[in-house]
């Protein structure tokens, strides 16, 4: 998981990490703990088990082995994210709503340390476009399944309704690791639900707790309630 210690136990069938895996579990884990800064190659290479040869020649350097971590990190957060935004109950509001239970969850979890891209771009040379880059394809990514969602869910501008529940998605996360709490997620959810009530859903437009009122008719209809998945796995 995306900057969350992991420990995997290899059953006796399984093989040996070869020394590239090795370096990057190792370098994924000491980045996350200590900072990229902060943590030097022949502490990695200690850790590893691995000749400096071996990072040279498959990494280039330890830059080289930043990235290779952060793509890798990445990649396994998207699935793992999309994943349990797809088992969420409910409709796509709902959904919308549930990302921020997603949140709580892996926030709650040994080891979490925030988002890589988040760190590595507030630790790297702001000069240099190339972990920003990545960053930033990175967070494309997220924001294409949170506009499925708001496209599905109808929205009157899916467009402002993806970037907003970005910005929260960003600030839940700096805000858990800044306070070592979950609560932010569940702050986050209830920014989303008042979101949504500003959008028209449907051809409906919220006006109330208890209705809504049919566009151009005037016609006042049950409103359906946002269910809170703020303790979805």
């Amino acid at each position: 998981m995306c900057v969350t210690e992991e420990t995997t136990l290899m059953t006796p069938k399984q093989h040996a990490p070869r020394p590239g895996d090795r370096l990057l579990t190792t370098a994924t884990r000491l980045f996350s703990r200590h900072g990229i800064n902060a943590t030097g190659i022949d502490k990695i290479l200690a850790e590893a088990g691995v000749a400096k040869m071996t990072l040279y020649n498959q990494f280039g350097s330890k830059e080289g082995l930043v990235f290779a971590v952060l793509e890798r990190e990445g990649e396994a957060w998207r699935q793992w994210f999309q994943t349990a935004v797809d088992g969420l109950p409910g409709s796509p509001r709902d959904k919308l709503v549930g990302i921020f239970g997603v949140l709580e969850q892996w926030f709650k979890r040994d080891g979490f340390y925030g988002c890589a891209f988040i760190n590595a771009v507030a630790e790297h040379n702001k000069e240099d476009p190339r972990i920003r880059s990545l960053a930033m394809a990175h967070k494309k990514k997220i924001l294409l399944v949170i506009r499925d969602l708001a496209d599905q869910a109808g929205v009157i501008d899916p467009e402002a309704v993806t970037e907003s529940i970005g910005m929260l998605l960003d600030g839940a996360i700096i805000a858990a690791v800044i306070t070592g709490t979950s609560d932010h997620a569940r702050r986050g959810a209830d920014a989303v639900r008042m979101l949504l009530a500003s959008q028209t859903i449907n051809g409906q437009t919220l006006t109330s707790q208890t209705g809504t009122s049919q566009a151009g008719t005037g016609q006042t209809v049950a409103s359906q309630p946002v269910a809170s998945h703020a303790h979805a796995a």
